[in-house]
């Protein structure tokens, strides 16, 4: 140890016990206050990036498939068209303040409602063989799902009531949410978010249950409306009539969801009757095939008749059309066809008629002087002319002359023509 160390600690030693402490003091609050100094500094670092960190964390981007809403303490915020943000880059306070809720408004979401049907086990769906298959006795009300059909109605039946037949569908739903804000606010979906889930992820799970409700509603309103025959013959009418009861459905609960689309993926008779109703569906199309062909045939004879004011001036001969003359003979003369062939012959017919007439009363007119003179004589005489015609057109004559020893005047002529002669003829013509 050097000597001016030794001499220090000397004097140090030699100061009062007062003095000594208080200059360690000193040192001390010096060493203390440079590490609070450097402590804070450190501390308004991190607050001025926590503050920085805070403000960026409330930038979100919103993609162009997804239209945002902001919640501020549980409220929409906004007025007008800026309650809804666009596709793009925003600021919004961070939690707790603010609450942005992406929402899909581009992405179509297909939903599949299979509750109509009857009741499958899952050994059943995955049975290939569906003769295996075995069908129950009736139908299990509790787990099978079914719509109503009304029936045919019968004609002449005394009882007025209405019968119904049971028909099991299967439906297919594609929707978009086309409001965020009537979506967010009157579509109830789940806020327990697991994590890593986005709102989007739960929209199809939470609305699942009520649209699967309302489509069930619109099928059995629709359906009832229509005979088992129209249900399986007409899917495109009951589907465009379910979906536009769907859409009113949803917009009366001011969802802001719209029906994109919507399928009839199958239908069917309860299982339990199939063969009983295979055969009706049979008889129907052969009565419904019989009936066409009947109309076929009758609209093509009634043009083939009188072409195409056939059934105008069917109804007008028949008194259930009333027409003027002046429409009547128009009717007429736009005829053609076989009608028209008639109407000719007809006239040609009614010419030769009045022809004929004519004739014969030039010529008795003729005769009628030799008439006057020996009536005896001539009408002997046209009876030996008529005579001589008549045998003239016979193929065979048969005269019998009855002997003076006949008791009987009965004269038997047989009428059956010889083969033979009919052969001749036949081959004569040819």
């Amino acid at each position: 140890m050097s000597e001016n160390n030794i001499e220090n600690k000397t004097d140090l030693q030699n100061q009062p016990e007062k003095e000594r402490f208080s200059g360690e003091l000193d040192a001390a609050s010096e060493s203390l206050s440079e590490a609070l100094r450097i402590s804070f500094f450190i501390l308004k670092i991190i607050m001025v990036i926590l503050v920085i960190l805070f403000f960026v964390s409330g930038l979100r981007t919103v993609s162009p498939d997804e239209e945002a809403i902001v919640l501020r303490f549980g409220k929409i915020r906004g007025v007008g068209e800026k309650r809804v943000l666009g596709p793009g880059l925003h600021w919004v306070w961070p939690y707790p303040i603010d609450e942005i809720i992406m929402i899909p408004v581009k992405k179509k979401i297909d939903f599949a409602v299979n509750s109509l049907w009857y009741y499958q086990s899952k050994k059943e769906l995955l049975q290939t063989d569906k003769s295996k298959i075995r069908v129950p006795k009736s139908l299990e009300p509790e787990r099978d799902g079914y719509c109503l059909s009304r029936s045919e109605s019968r004609i002449g039946s005394v009882s007025s009531q209405t019968d119904y037949n049971i028909v099991h569908s299967k439906w297919k739903v594609t929707y978009k949410i086309d409001d965020p804000e009537r979506f967010f606010k009157n579509v109830t979906v789940t806020d327990d978010l697991m994590p890593g889930q986005t709102y989007a992820d739960v929209i199809e799970d939470s609305f699942s249950l009520l649209l699967r409700s309302l489509v069930e509603d619109s099928a059995v309103t629709a359906l009832v409306n229509y005979t088992i025959d129209q249900a399986i013959n007409s899917q495109a009418t009951i589907t465009d009539h379910v979906k536009r009861l769907l859409q009113q459905k949803l917009d009366q609960i001011d969802s802001g969801v719209k029906v994109v689309f919507m399928k009839l993926v199958t239908i069917k008779w309860p299982r339990q009757v199939d063969g009983a109703f295979l055969d009706s569906i049979n008889a129907s199309q052969t009565k419904q095939k019989t009936i066409t062909e009947a109309e076929t045939y009758a609209k093509n004879t009634l043009n083939q008749t009188a072409g195409t004011v056939a059934e105008e001036l069917l109804a007008a001969v028949e008194g259930r059309k009333r027409v003027t003359e002046e429409q009547l003979e128009y009717l007429w003369s736009r005829v053609v066809g076989r009608c028209r062939e008639r109407l000719g012959q007809a006239r040609t017919y009614r010419r030769r008629v009045v022809e004929s007439a004519k004739a014969d009363a030039i010529y008795l007119n003729n005769i009628l002087p030799e008439y006057k003179k020996r009536p005896r004589l001539f009408v002997q005489k046209v009876y030996l002319d008529a005579i001589e015609e008549v045998f003239m057109n016979v193929d065979e004559k048969i005269i019998i002359q009855p002997t003076s020893n006949a008791k009987s005047k009965e004269v038997r002529v047989l009428l059956n023509r010889d083969p033979k002669i009919k052969k001749s003829k036949s081959e004569e013509t040819k």
